[in-house]
């Protein structure tokens, strides 16, 4: 299983980004899927995540109210709109999958992308 992330960019604050990550694979599958961001300096973090099935989302209390997680189950890609941006969202965003239940969706993920860059100027 291979997941493409892309979309990132560069933006002013107030604006909005969509990434998107694409799952390939003859064997993918899912029960979850995530975004994580890791910032300069810091550890990577949860970000949202969605139940593949009945597409649940899930958030941190930081991007809630301005982050939308969806599914296009027919296209195995994952979406993060990303609205309201401020420059504490500047990070490299990775997307993640994780084919078995799990007591939290922040942590057990299977298979990550590679990232993609966000950068939210003041």
């Amino acid at each position: 299983v291979q997941l493409q992330a892309s979309g990132g960019g560069f933006v002013q604050a107030g604006g909005s980004v969509r990434l998107s990550c694409a799952a390939f694979g003859p064997t993918f599958s899912s029960y979850i899927m995530g975004w994580f961001r890791q910032a300069p300096g810091k550890e990577r973090e949860f970000v949202a995540a969605i139940n593949w099935s009945d597409g649940r989302p899930y958030y941190a209390d930081s991007v809630k109210g301005r982050f939308t997680i969806s599914r296009d189950n027919a296209k195995n890609t994952v979406y993060l709109q990303m609205n309201m941006l401020k420059p504490e969202d500047t990070a490299v965003y990775y997307c993640a999958d994780r084919v078995r239940y799990g007591a939290s969706v922040k942590k057990g993920y299977d298979y990550w992308g590679q990232g993609t860059e966000v950068t939210v100027s003041s």
